[in-house]
C-alpha cells in the first residue's frame, strides 16, 4: 500500500501515484535492476517473427513450414562409426589397485626376461662370468699398443707429396669395393676408348649467361622491378644537401662550390687535348682513315635518309629488282651519285651533296663510287620482307636488248659497322645461326606429348588422375573466360548428346522462338550429320546458323 493513501482524492486513477510503496512484490529496487526477456510472442504470430527477425544464433526457418516435422535434425548420413578407445585413456590410463598389481607380477614372474632383467634394474651378468672370476680386477680383450698421437696422425711429419702418393696407394681397389669417387670423375666402364677420347663430351653447348643476368631477373619479383623504374621523389632541401656533401660519381667533389666567384663550368689546370679516337675505335681496331669518332650526327643524318628511302622502297616497289631498274635511270647496272640525288628528289628528300656523298660512301663496300644489286640489297632491303626479284646467275638487260653485268642475289642482306674481332662466333650462329631456318613441322616428335589427344577422356575422372586430354582450359582461357563459363557451361556441354525434349527446352530457354515444324526441321538436318544420328547444342545451332545465313541471302537478293 502507499504511504499517502487515503489523504488525498486520486482523479487520474490510470496514472500510478507517486510515493514509496509497502508490501508489494515485484516493485522493489533489486526488482527494478533485474534485466528480464521481452514478452513472448503468440504461436501464430511467433513463425513470421522468427523468420523476419530470428534471434542470434537461430536458423531462419521460412513460415511456411514453420508448423511441420523437422525430419532432417533426426538423419544421420554415413556410416555408423563404432567408438574405440579415447585418447585420454591412452595417454592417462586409470590407476590398477594393488590387488591386480601384483596378480600381474605373478603372472609375468615366469618369463626369462622379468627374471634376468627386471623393469627398473640393472641386468645381471654376473651368472654368465666364469668362476672365480673378480669382477673389479680381471680384464678382457686385446691390449691396445699405443703407437702415436691424434696431432701426429693428423698432421705428420711428413712432405705433401709423400702424403699424396700413399693416399694414391691402393685407390683403384678402394673404388672398385666402395664405389668412392672423386668430385667430377666418371664412372669406369671398362670402355674401349681408342676410336673416340676418353674426355670427349657430346652435345651442343647451352647458350647461357656467365654473369647470372638470367638468375638475377628470377629472383627478383615485378613490382620491385617497376619501383626501380618509376620516378623517386625527393625534397630538393634533401637533394642539395647530398649533392653538396656526398661524392659523385666522375665529378669532383666540391662542398665550398657555393662560395667560390667562378662559374660551373670553371676547370681548374691544364687543358688536355681530346684524342681522335674513341674506346670503340680501340676495341675493333680501326684504321685512322675510319676512326667514328666525332662522326655521330653526320651518323644520325644518314640513318634518318636511309630509313625514309627503306620506307619509300618497300611501299613503292615489289621487288627489290624493280626498285633497282627504277633508280638506274641510265641502265649501266650501277646507282650513281646524280641517281641518287634525283631519287631523294622525287621522294621528296632534300639532302645537301655531303651527305649524299657521306651515303654513297657509307653503302659503297666496294669502293668503286657507284652501287651495284648487292651493296643495294643490302643497303635498302626493308627487314628482309621483299623478294630479292633476283635469282643467283642472271643477268640484268635493258629494253633494247643491251647485256649488263652479271648480278647474283646477295647470301645475307645485313650489314654490321665492324666484324667482330678474332672472328669468334655466337652460339646463335652455330646453332641453325637463324630462328624458323628449316621448318620443323612434318619432324617425328618423340615423348609424351602434354595434351594427350589420343587418348578418350574417361566419362568419371579419379581425384588422383592429372592427365589433360584436351578438354582442359589453356592460360588464355583462364586469364579471359568465356561467358559460358560464367554461367558454369563448359565445351563439354555443348557437345553432348541430348533429346527431342531436352533439346526443345534449351531452345525456348534462350528465349528463341520456333515452331513445332520448324524445329522438327532443324533436327533432322542435324540428326543426318552425326555419325550415329545424335544431335548436340552445337550440332543444332550449326543448322540453324545455315539456315539463318540462307535466309539473309534470299532476302539481299530480292
Amino acid at each position: 500500500m502507499l504511504s499517502n493513501e487515503g489523504r488525498f482524492i486520486d482523479r487520474n486513477r490510470d496514472i500510478p501515484a507517486a510515493g514509496k510503496i509497502f508490501g508489494v512484490s515485484g516493485c522493489t529496487t533489486n526488482d527494478c535492476l533485474q534485466i528480464h526477456e521481452g514478452n513472448e510472442y503468440p504461436n501464430n504470430v511467433k513463425k513470421f517473427q522468427a523468420f523476419t527477425r530470428p534471434r542470434a544464433g537461430v536458423e531462419r526457418i521460412f513460415y511456411g513450414r514453420a508448423d511441420d516435422p523437422n525430419i532432417a535434425a533426426q538423419i544421420n548420413h554415413g556410416v555408423s562409426t563404432k567408438p574405440s578407445l579415447w585418447a585420454g585413456d591412452l595417454v592417462n590410463p586409470p590407476k590398477t589397485t594393488l590387488f591386480s598389481q601384483r596378480m600381474l607380477d605373478k603372472k609375468e614372474a615366469i618369463y626369462a626376461s622379468r627374471k634376468n632383467a627386471p623393469l627398473g634394474e640393472c641386468h645381471d651378468q654376473l651368472k654368465n662370468l666364469p668362476e672365480g672370476a673378480k669382477l673389479n680386477e680381471d680384464c678382457y680383450g686385446v691390449k691396445t699398443i699405443k703407437d702415436g698421437t691424434a696431432g701426429e696422425m693428423v698432421n705428420p711429419d711428413k712432405k705433401a707429396s709423400q702424403v699424396m702418393t700413399e693416399s694414391q696407394e691402393g685407390k683403384e681397389l678402394y673404388k672398385f669395393s666402395h664405389h668412392d669417387y672423386d668430385v667430377g670423375e666418371s664412372y669406369d666402364r671398362k670402355y674401349d676408348w681408342g676410336r673416340v677420347p676418353k674426355d670427349s663430351t657430346f652435345g651442343v653447348d647451352t647458350p647461357h649467361n656467365n654473369d647470372g643476368i638470367h638468375v638475377k631477373k628470377s629472383l627478383k619479383w615485378l613490382h620491385e622491378t617497376q619501383q626501380e623504374k618509376c620516378t623517386k621523389i625527393v625534397s630538393k632541401r634533401v637533394d642539395d644537401f647530398r649533392e653538396r656533401t656526398q661524392p659523385q660519381l666522375g665529378q669532383v667533389h666540391d662542398p665550398i662550390k657555393d662560395t667560390l666567384k667562378v662559374g660551373p663550368d670553371h676547370v681548374f689546370g691544364v687543358l688536355v687535348k681530346p684524342d681522335e679516337y674513341g674506346a670503340g675505335d680501340l676495341i675493333h681496331m680501326r684504321m685512322p682513315s675510319k676512326y667514328l669518332r666525332g662522326k655521330e650526327a653526320e651518323r644520325g643524318v644518314i640513318a634518318a635518309i636511309r630509313q625514309h628511302l627503306k620506307k619509300a622502297n618497300y611501299h613503292n616497289f615489289e621487288s627489290l629488282q624493280a626498285a633497282f631498274e627504277h633508280y638506274d635511270k641510265d641502265k649501266s647496272g650501277k646507282i650513281s651519285l646524280e641517281e641518287l640525288a634525283k631519287i631523294c628528289t622525287e621522294f621528296n628528300l632534300p639532302v645537301e651533296d655531303e651527305l649524299l656523298k657521306s651515303l654513297l660512301t657509307y653503302c659503297d663496300a666496294d669502293q668503286d663510287g657507284q652501287i651495284n644489286y648487292t651493296e643495294f640489297a643490302n643497303f635498302l632491303n626493308w627487314k628482309d620482307q621483299m623478294p630479292s626479284g633476283k635469282s643467283s646467275g642472271t643477268s640484268l638487260s635493258d629494253k633494247e636488248g643491251t647485256q649488263q653485268e652479271e648480278v647474283a642475289s646477295p647470301k645475307t642482306l645485313s650489314k654490321q659497322i665492324d666484324k667482330a674481332v678474332g672472328g669468334w662466333k655466337q652460339s646463335s650462329m652455330l646453332v641453325n645461326a637463324t630462328v624458323g631456318g628449316v621448318k620443323t613441322n612434318n619432324w617425328r616428335a618423340y615423348g609424351t606429348p602434354t595434351i594427350r589427344s589420343d587418348l578418350a577422356a574417361p566419362r568419371i575422372r579419379r581425384v588422383g588422375d592429372t592427365t589433360n586430354y584436351g578438354d582442359e582450359s589453356d592460360a588464355y582461357g583462364l586469364i579471359n573466360p568465356s561467358l559460358y563459363s560464367n554461367h558454369g557451361v563448359y565445351e563439354k556441354d555443348f557437345f553432348q548428346p541430348r533429346d527431342r525434349f531436352e533439346m526443345r527446352r534449351i531452345i525456348d530457354g534462350i528465349g528463341v522462338e520456333m515452331n513445332p515444324e520448324t524445329f522438327e526441321k532443324i533436327w533432322e538436318a542435324a540428326a543426318t550429320q552425326g555419325p550415329q544420328g545424335q544431335v548436340s547444342v552445337e550440332s543444332f545451332r550449326n543448322v540453324m546458323d545455315q539456315l539463318t545465313a540462307t535466309k539473309v541471302m534470299e532476302s539481299q537478293e530480292l
